[in-house]
């Protein structure tokens, strides 16, 4: 699976997607992309999974028509928590499908 990154998601989660290939935003140049942008180059490099900490995107864009799946994550970015969250992050992605959206919210205690 082809994970794209953007620019506020916590880089250290990447160990625990080892299994799938993660690249950033910022290494496509696509970090000054705003959302919308964002998915159709997303979508036309053949990634499968966007994500974000931007818990606005899902009511922005319709992704029903999408061909990529989003994730998004709320609440703590520091790595010290979200390790501790990492197996939900992971099963997110796995499970899924075009157009889908999956939230996992991590506390910040």
């Amino acid at each position: 699976m082809l994970i794209l990154f953007e620019h506020g998601t916590p880089r250290g989660i990447i160990r625990a997607l080892s299994e799938h290939t993660v690249v950033t935003a910022q290494s496509k140049g696509w970090d000054r992309l705003k959302n919308g942008a964002l998915l159709n180059a997303a979508e036309e490099a053949g990634i499968d999974v966007l994500l974000s900490t931007d818990r606005g995107i899902r009511y922005q864009q319709n992704l029903l028509c999408r061909k990529i799946a989003l994730g998004v994550w709320t609440g703590a970015t520091r790595w010290s928590r979200v390790r501790l969250y990492s197996d939900q992050i992971t099963a997110a992605f796995e499970s899924a499908r075009p157009g889908a959206y999956a939230e996992v919210r991590i506390p910040f205690k």
